[in-house]
């Protein structure tokens, strides 16, 4: 029978028993963490490379602290190995950044012997995942866009039109102005200046896209009107 007290005092001397105990438990608990990342990410297609780095990673931390031990020299040893490696990798979002420290903290304390808290940590870790996954910050039925369109100087509407953006757009920001003259063909009389606006919009519900479109092609003075809009997938 394995003994746990005995497991957790011989980090001088480990035995073979500790040390597969240990890249077992590292095993584990990094397993978890990436079932917890395949199941609470937003993206439809998750890196196969990037789930298997995240439970061997665990292990190599694991390996590493059970190497150095409380030996100073070691620790500057393994320090400047490392240090000729170059890691060029970027992860995607600070969320893939998260989840491989995750893995790198329980393969740390599994290292140094303290099991309770890789497993208490690696649990709590995945708990709070699966919360935020279901909870109001993870929502994405929101969309956010870019509004176009061009209108005449003398044009009246654009108070109409701003009182159109606050019914279907929970914010929306100016982020172009631009005058134009238009270019006159041979034998055409002067043609009033036009004024080309953009605007970053983000609606209520997904739903309001169709119903914006509608308002806004109702005013009379707007031309050239483009909406595009997209899912910002990194609230996650």
């Amino acid at each position: 029978m394995l003994d746990y007290l005995t497991l957790q005092g011989s980090t001088e001397n480990p035995t073979f028993m500790t040390i597969l105990f240990t890249v077992l438990l590292s095993f584990v608990l990094s397993s978890a963490i990436a079932f917890t990342y395949q199941k609470t990410t937003r993206y439809i297609k998750v890196p196969v490379d990037f789930l298997q780095s995240i439970i061997l990673v665990s292990i190599v931390a694991a390996m590493v602290m059970q190497a150095i031990g409380d030996s100073l020299a070691r620790g500057l040893g393994m320090l400047g190995a490392l240090a000729i490696i170059r890691f060029r990798t970027t992860l995607r979002t600070p969320r893939n950044m998260v989840f491989t420290f995750a893995s790198l903290a329980a393969g740390i304390a599994c290292g140094v012997y303290g099991f309770v808290i890789g497993i208490t940590g690696t649990l709590g870790f995945c708990a709070a995942a699966f919360i935020l996954r279901f909870s109001p910050m993870s929502k994405m039925s929101d969309l956010m866009g870019v509004l176009k369109f061009q209108v005449p100087k003398s044009s009246n509407e654009l108070g109409e039109l701003e009182a159109i953006l606050n019914t279907f757009c929970s914010k929306y920001t100016k982020i172009r102005y631009q005058i134009s003259t238009p270019k006159l063909k041979e034998n055409e009389e002067q043609r009033e200046k036009r004024i080309d606006y953009e605007y970053h919009i983000k609606l209520h519900d997904k739903q309001d896209g169709k119903s914006l479109d509608s308002a806004l092609s109702k005013l009379e003075t707007l031309e050239s009107l483009k909406i595009n809009f997209e899912v910002f997938p990194e609230n996650v």
